[in-house]
Formats: C-alpha cells, structure tokens, sequence
C-alpha cells in the first residue's frame, strides 16, 4: 500500500522533531513535525487511505491535537487528511511546498488570529420538556383558549384545532429558546472573542455553542457559568467544555492527492 502522512494541524514552531506520541490507525508509527520557516505541519506516516469516522479515530485525532494546544498555537486540519506524493515531490516535500510555503500568509494570519485564545463549548438544557411546555401555556393566552376549547368537544370533531394547537406551541416553544438562547450568551459580553452557533438537537437543547476566548478571560468565563448555574435553580442544565482544539473557529482543508495541488 502507497505510504504517505497523515496530517493533524499547523503549529507555530520552526523545530523539526519526534515525539514520544504514537499516530492515528494501527501501524504505530511516531508522530513528527515537518517545518518550514517559523510554521510546522505535525503529522505521522500513515498509509494512503481513507480513515473512517469512528469514535476510536476521532478521539485519537482529537487527543493528538489536544496534546500540543497546550504548548503552541495550533490549527487543526480536517481529520482524515493524508497527503501522498507525486511524481516530482514525495509526501513530506509536498506538506513543505503546497501547503506551509505555498499558504504561509494564510496559516500565519490564522495563528495570529487564534495565539493566546482557546474554545469552550457550551450547551443549556431545559432539565424538563413538560415544564417548558406547561410555562408556554401559562404565559400564552390564545393557546390557552384553544386548549379550552379542544377540551371541551370530542377528539373526532377537534383534528384542526389540534394540528393548529401544536403549531402554535411549536412556534411559541422556538420563540422562547431564542430569547432564552440571547440571554444566556449576552451573559458572557466582553468575555470571548468570536462564537460560533452549532446544531441543536431535540426540544430540549436552548443553544449549543462555541466560544473563542482569551486566555485571560478564563476565569471569569468560568465565574460566569456559576452565576449563570445559581440564576437559573435548576431550571436550565448547563454542560460546559473545554479548553479543546478551535475547530469550531479553523479547520484546514488540505488537498494533497495524487495529481492535486495543495495551495487550496
């Protein structure tokens, strides 16, 4: 099988070494940097292949990355990148000359954007849907009326009202997360540099999101939490990460296939 290097991220390092840390897959091979001025690839050999989304690769990948964010600026590469050589330039050369030369702006205005920040993600939870479902109605007085009303015909003779009814509890349901949502991360005004909003998932779930924040500013982001934690009594659940790898805020694509050029 063709070999070539598995890539992890671009660091801001002009060493060239190998670490005591073994690579992503099962051929154990150590994984090392490759450099070019003050910027460094951080990858391992690996055969050309495409790696599958598993919890052991990504959590192997994600372990890798978390190691070095600690010590250096770093931005990750989409995970499963693995550049191969061509016919004029073996896998190492090319990772030097089509992505740390040849994107040398790029990646440095990346590592400036992200020095002395890391990413916290926070998700809030409504603890219990039935709750949430009983404030609505209580605070909701067409909704209440309706309800009045289905409840005093026969199910046969109420299907529209019903179907209105649940649109109606939808919309006031999306309509209180989004105030909800706006109140939590208006909390945190000052504290982080960036944020990204990601994917919710169920009723429940009032945002789901990234932070970029300065280094200094941890403390007072955790404090923020706590008081947030305090506020809410229970009513809100809050699950708090990080610091993790910006991958929310950077990930590389790197294109080094064969025949591909990397200055993508």
């Amino acid at each position: 099988m063709t070999q070539g290097k598995y890539i992890y991220g671009i660091m801001d390092t002009s060493e060239e070494k190998y670490y005591n840390l073994k690579g992503i897959g099962n051929e154990g091979s150590t994984v090392h940097s490759l450099s070019f001025e003050d910027v460094a690839a951080l990858v391992s050999d690996s055969p050309v292949k495409e790696y599958p989304i598993s919890r052991e690769n990504t959590l192997k990948h994600m372990k890798i990355l978390e190691r070095f964010m600690d010590d250096r600026t770093f931005l990750p590469v989409k995970f499963g990148t693995v550049a191969v050589g061509n016919g004029s330039r073996n896998s190492e050369e090319r990772i030097k000359m089509e992505v740390l030369k040849a994107r040398y702006s790029e990646v440095k205005k990346l590592l400036g954007h992200l020095r002395n920040k890391v990413e916290l993600g926070l998700k809030a939870i409504w603890p219990e849907k039935e709750m949430i479902f009983k404030e609505i109605v209580e605070e909701n007085k067409d909704i209440q009326k309706l309800k009045e009303k289905i409840s005093s015909k026969g199910v046969n003779q109420t299907y529209k009202e019903r179907i209105k009814l649940g649109r109606m509890v939808k919309d006031a349901l999306d309509k209180k997360r989004t105030e909800e949502e706006k109140k939590i991360i208006k909390a945190f005004q000052g504290l982080y540099w960036d944020l990204r909003f990601n994917k919710k998932f169920g009723d429940k779930m009032v945002t789901n999101t990234a932070f970029l924040v300065p280094e200094d500013k941890l403390k007072d982001f955790d404090k923020k939490i706590e008081e947030l934690d305090s506020m809410y009594k229970g009513e809100m659940r809050f699950q708090y990460i990080g610091p993790v790898p910006p991958c929310n805020f950077v990930e590389l694509v790197v294109k080094l296939e064969e025949g591909q050029s990397g200055a993508h």
